[in-house]
C-alpha cells in the first residue's frame, strides 16, 4: 500500500517515532562502525554482524543480557575490549535531537497522541533517565520490554492495538526502509525519515493541524 502526498490528508490519531536515527543520532550503528575502524576490522561487516547478533541472541527482545551479546560479538567479529569500553563507544553517540522532541510536543498540542516504537535495549531507559525523553510521549514501545521487534510485523500490530488505533489512522517515522515497508504493508502511514526538511513536509501532509514551533528546528 502506498500513500501519495498529493492525496487529501488522512485522519491521524497517533504518530509513532523511531528513536535511533529519528529522535536521536544513530548511535548504535555509528558506534559499531567506529569500533570496527579503530580495531582494524571491516566497519560495515562489524556493524552488520553485531546488529544481527543483537536479534539472534535475543538481546533486542530482552531475552538475554548485554554481556551475552558482547561475548557473541567478540567471538564472531574478533572485536576486543571490555563491555564498558565498547558500550561507551555506542552510548556516547546517542545524541538526542531536541528539535524532534519539540516536534513530538507539537503533535500532542494538536490533540494527537505520540509513541516511541524502537528496537532498543535497556540502554534506552538509561538515555531517558539522563535526558527525560519519555515525558514527551504517551507510550514507549521498547523491543527490550515488549519482547517484539520491528523485523516482526507483529510489533506494529501490538503497538497499534495497545494504543487503540486503527493502522489507517496511525503514522510512523523511521530511518530504516525495511521497517517502513512492514508498517506500510499493515496500512500504517509510514514515512522514511531522511532529515528535518523531509520530516516537516511529511508531517504537514499527514497532520496539517500540527503547528511546529516558530523557527523550528532552531
Amino acid at each position: 500500500m502506498t500513500h501519495s502526498r498529493g492525496n487529501a490528508a488522512p485522519h491521524i490519531d497517533v504518530i509513532f517515532f523511531d528513536f535511533s536515527g529519528v529522535l536521536a543520532e544513530e548511535g548504535f550503528i555509528e558506534g559499531l562502525r567506529a569500533i570496527g575502524r579503530a580495531q582494524g576490522l571491516d566497519p560495515e561487516a562489524t556493524m552488520r554482524t553485531a546488529t544481527d547478533l543483537c536479534y539472534a541472541t535475543g538481546y533486542v527482545n530482552g531475552k538475554t543480557d548485554e554481556a551475552a551479546w558482547w561475548n557473541a560479538v567478540r567471538v564472531s567479529t574478533g572485536m576486543t575490549g571490555t563491555d564498558a569500553a565498547l558500550r561507551a563507544e555506542i552510548m556516547n553517540r546517542f545524541t538526542v535531537r531536541p528539535e524532534m522532541l519539540r516536534a513530538a510536543d507539537a503533535v500532542r498540542a494538536a490533540g494527537l497522541r505520540t509513541a516511541i516504537l524502537s528496537d532498543h535495549t535497556n540502554w534506552l531507559e538509561e538515555i531517558d533517565a539522563a535526558h527525560g525523553v519519555y515525558r514527551h510521549f504517551d507510550r514507549v514501545f521498547n523491543s527490550f520490554r515488549e519482547g517484539l521487534n520491528k523485523r516482526d510485523p507483529g510489533f506494529f500490530t501490538h503497538a497499534t492495538t495497545i494504543m487503540g488505533v486503527d493502522p489507517a489512522r496511525a503514522a510512523f517515522f523511521d530511518d530504516n526502509a525495511g521497517h517502513i515497508g512492514r508498517a506500510t504493508a499493515l496500512g500504517i502511514h509510514a514515512r522514511l525519515f531522511t532529515g528535518r526538511d523531509a520530516f516537516r513536509a511529511d508531517l504537514a501532509a499527514l497532520a496539517p493541524q500540527v503547528a511546529l514551533p516558530e523557527g523550528w528546528p532552531g
